[in-house]
């Protein structure tokens, strides 16, 4: 998909389909992971629909492509429903998550699903791939970006911090990790189970350029992802979220952070999230 004006209020709508997809398709496989799929679900549809992300449906192995890559894999739901809503794979097949076999695994499996560029799941390997893609690409004098959207709580993982020391090292500017800020892991609050302390001076001091947005809002995103690259710096962009943003009875709380909702309690969600703002409805 190629650059253009961006439509914020488009990109929302496409989110809240996004998310009902998620909650749809975790119900019917009785398992998966609703909350960070849900916090992550503006962020990514920003990038693949607000004109940020560089791809061709039509043409998966295009090498001018940006790659994306989702270091934080159990989250792959959020994932599939932006490849659904692309068309690169049918909205039928969501249906099909975590089934045996089916081309929508757990996790993201690039060998089963058009349109994910790596396997992804063990936690904190993804920025060091998306490393390796941006470093390649810098060699070949390509100018095509990689995005790699993390958790915070996969920061945890000191090979992060490898990443991100080899990151600055060979001066990735065609390199944006996305930290999905929700605050939650699966054990409770992060800064319970491992305090991050100040993300952005983190980093900064790693030599990434670092930016700060709320990841709910689809403008702000879309500013910080084509805010020109520092030369020669790495970049992260630190999206404040809610874990289980857009149902109510999800949101903040780590409890849903690996919980499948039963039929019932999809039905609630997705009422409440196609209901009109400020609907009792």
């Amino acid at each position: 998909m190629s650059v253009s004006a961006f439509d914020g209020e488009k990109v929302k709508s496409i989110a809240t389909r996004m998310r009902i997809d998620i909650i749809e398709m975790l119900a019917e496989a009785k398992s998966g992971h609703p909350g960070g799929s849900l916090s992550a679900a503006d962020i990514v549809a920003t990038l693949y629909f607000g004109g940020v992300l560089k791809y061709d449906p039509s043409d998966l192995c295009d090498k001018m492509r940006d790659r994306f890559v989702l270091s934080k894999g159990h989250a792959a739901p959020v994932q599939y429903a932006a490849l659904a809503e692309a068309g690169i794979i049918e909205r039928k097949e969501l249906l099909g998550l975590r089934k045996l076999g089916h081309m929508l695994q757990g996790h993201p499996d690039a060998s089963k699903t058009p349109g994910v560029e790596v396997s992804t799941g063990s936690l904190g390997q993804g920025i060091s791939v998306s490393c390796g893609m941006a470093l390649g690409l810098k060699i070949d004098g390509g100018s095509q970006r990689v995005f790699c959207l993390t958790g915070d709580g996969e920061l945890d993982e000191g090979q992060v911090w490898e990443a991100a020391m080899f990151a600055a090292h060979e001066k990735l500017d065609n390199l944006t990790v996305i930290v999905d800020n929700n605050g939650l892991q699966i054990d409770g609050l992060c800064c319970d189970v491992m305090s991050l302390g100040d993300i952005g001076a983190k980093f900064s001091a790693f030599g990434f350029d670092v930016l700060e947005v709320d990841g709910h809002d689809c403008f702000a995103l879309h500013e910080a992802f084509t805010t020109p690259p520092c030369k020669d710096k790495p970049r992260v962009i630190i999206a404040h979220t809610h874990k289980g943003k857009g149902v109510s009875f999800m949101e903040d709380k780590a409890s849903w952070h690996g919980t499948a909702p039963s039929l019932e309690q999809a039905k609630s969600a997705c009422d409440e999230l196609c209901a009109p703002k400020g609907s009792d409805a």
